[in-house]
């Protein structure tokens, strides 16, 4: 398995992505999505199949976000996420942003907090946009 901070095509991202079950998204959103990312670090084999993936969205100078943290099934458990994670982390410092966040999958805190991340107290500023507003 090698790393590389070149995005996946939006066809090997939406692979991965369906393979979650979290959405059915199109092409052109995996296209827009990777078109927004400001890192992307993918994960593949030896013969440049997909494996894993982590993207950052960002502003570039005070803070960066961790999405689509994405492993395939059979990579779980081999520390291809971690990888990916820290690549994201290093690259996001190496290019002066600290301040990385992100909102943690369920059932999916440990392996964050394992990797540097903590949760914020119950008092910590953060909203999430509820579906009952529309």
């Amino acid at each position: 398995m090698f790393l590389t901070l070149v995005p996946p095509s939006a066809a090997e991202f939406k692979t991965l992505y369906d393979q979650t079950g979290w959405a059915d998204l199109s092409l052109s959103t995996c296209e827009s999505a990777l078109a927004g990312s400001w890192i992307v670090c993918a994960a593949r084999e030896s013969d440049g199949e997909l494996i894993g993936m982590g993207r950052l969205i960002s502003d570039g100078a005070l803070h960066a976000f961790v999405t689509e943290m994405l492993v395939t099934d059979r990579a779980r458990g081999k520390g291809t996420g971690a990888r990916i994670l820290r690549t994201l982390v290093r690259e996001a410092k190496a290019r002066g942003v600290s301040d990385i966040q992100l909102f943690a999958a369920r059932d999916r805190s440990g392996f964050y907090e394992r990797n540097g991340f903590r949760r914020r107290p119950a008092d910590a500023p953060g909203m999430d946009l509820s579906d009952a507003t529309e």
